[in-house]
């Protein structure tokens, strides 16, 4: 199946989004699961096939109005043959790369040629399963198939990111594609970093954390880890580069700390996101992507603990080429070790706390990639909990 041609075809996209289960193959469109009734008033499914004209690397509009079926005749909900609305021509033929059909039909909508193949499709799937819905309302050919993606389609996911198509957002995702992204420290907030990082199609994510995946990770961390996964003790970067390539592909897991001996392997990266709490290591890894001229997000929060229940904030702050001077003070990103004695890195750490500070992160990301509309250029955001207030600062 030809990805590549449905995602640059509108009305082969839009059958898709739909949820009809479509196929391009041997120059031919299938469109697949159509419920019809046949003879013995016996709900079927068949599969509609339509020969496929093409304009360079898309569809162009439709040749003919003809299509071909495999399948029993279609009948009325009574089992009489849709005859008038359908009949063209019967008898087996193979139409090449395993597609065999039994019969082809003939019917124009509104006495004239079809628009798209959209139109035509759709057209035909109404006839044929309008019966079947009158016995059954529950059928349909709209079934929503898990769609495969391929090596050939330049894909990183395993399957066709469809929620990007029927947003209509490919625009603004196309922005976030060939970028190599490192995630330092995959405790909560890196964690949930991964997560939303790897259903953008960036090109490569690497993983970086010496770290095992212990059981307090399981309550902060997001998916749901087994007890057989805490029993094996795995490198964390390792176990969740496992969990993720189900989904996706080019995550790679460095199951060590980042630190002198391996920093360098962050100065190819296009962006990193720190999400570490260990002042002397982030001051290490801030300095260098410094001098690499690399940019990042830096992650972190600050917890207390009073009689009413948890206060403190989350804070990201953002460094790039050319806008780096508030972070060189020192001000914005702790490096004394300071949050290594709070109550944060006693593992108080919440779950949806660690989600909203990843969220927050990527965010800004692709706020700097141009996903998302960016009007104040933030540096520096805090949100405060007690409050329900992010305060930004360093705009331009």
């Amino acid at each position: 199946m030809s990805q590549r041609l449905i995602s640059r075809s509108p009305d082969l996209q839009r059958l898709r989004d739909d949820g009809y289960d479509i196929e391009v193959r041997a120059g031919h469109l299938l469109v697949k699961d159509v419920p019809y009734v046949n003879e013995r008033r016996e709900i079927k499914r068949g599969v509609l096939v339509s020969t496929l004209r093409l304009a360079n690397d898309s569809t162009d509009r439709p040749d003919t109005h003809v299509v071909h079926w495999a399948g029993e005749f279609p009948c009325s909900k009574d089992g009489v043959r849709l005859t008038p609305q359908l009949e063209h021509a019967s008898g087996e033929s193979n139409l090449g790369d395993g597609i065999v059909v039994q019969h082809s039909f003939s019917n124009k909508f509104k006495d004239r040629d079809y628009i798209d193949y959209y139109e035509k499709m759709t057209r035909y799937v109404a006839i044929i399963s309008h019966p079947a819905r009158a016995i059954d309302p529950s059928v349909t050919a709209q079934t929503h198939p898990i769609t495969e993606g391929g090596e050939e389609d330049d894909s990183v996911f395993h399957y066709t990111d469809n929620a990007t198509s029927r947003a209509g957002i490919g625009l603004f995702t196309r922005r976030l594609r060939g970028r190599r992204i490192a995630i330092v420290g995959i405790g909560g907030s890196g964690a949930y970093v991964l997560d939303f990082v790897a259903k953008t199609p960036v090109a490569e994510i690497h993983l970086f954390d010496g770290d095992e995946l212990s059981q307090h990770n399981a309550f902060r961390s997001p998916g749901a880890a087994s007890g057989a996964d805490l029993g094996r003790k795995p490198n964390k970067a390792q176990y969740f580069a496992e969990h993720y390539s189900r989904m996706r592909r080019h995550i790679t897991a460095h199951p060590e700390y980042v630190g002198e001996s391996n920093i360098a392997e962050l100065r190819d990266m296009d962006f990193v996101f720190v999400c570490i709490d260990k002042g002397e290591a982030r001051r290490l890894i801030v300095a260098r992507l410094d001098e690499f001229g690399v940019p990042f997000i830096d992650v972190g929060m600050g917890l207390y603990m009073a009689d009413e229940g948890l206060g403190g904030l989350a804070r990201v702050t953002t460094s790039t080429p050319d806008r780096r001077e508030p972070l060189r003070s020192g001000q914005r990103i702790p490096f004394s070790g300071d949050e290594d004695h709070n109550e944060y890195s006693r593992n108080i750490q919440i779950a949806e706390l660690n989600a909203l500070n990843a969220a927050l992160a990527v965010i800004k990301w692709k706020k700097w990639c141009g996903f998302y509309v960016d009007l104040e250029h933030e540096l520096h955001s805090i949100y405060v909990i007690n409050g329900n207030l992010v305060v930004n600062e360093d705009q331009s």
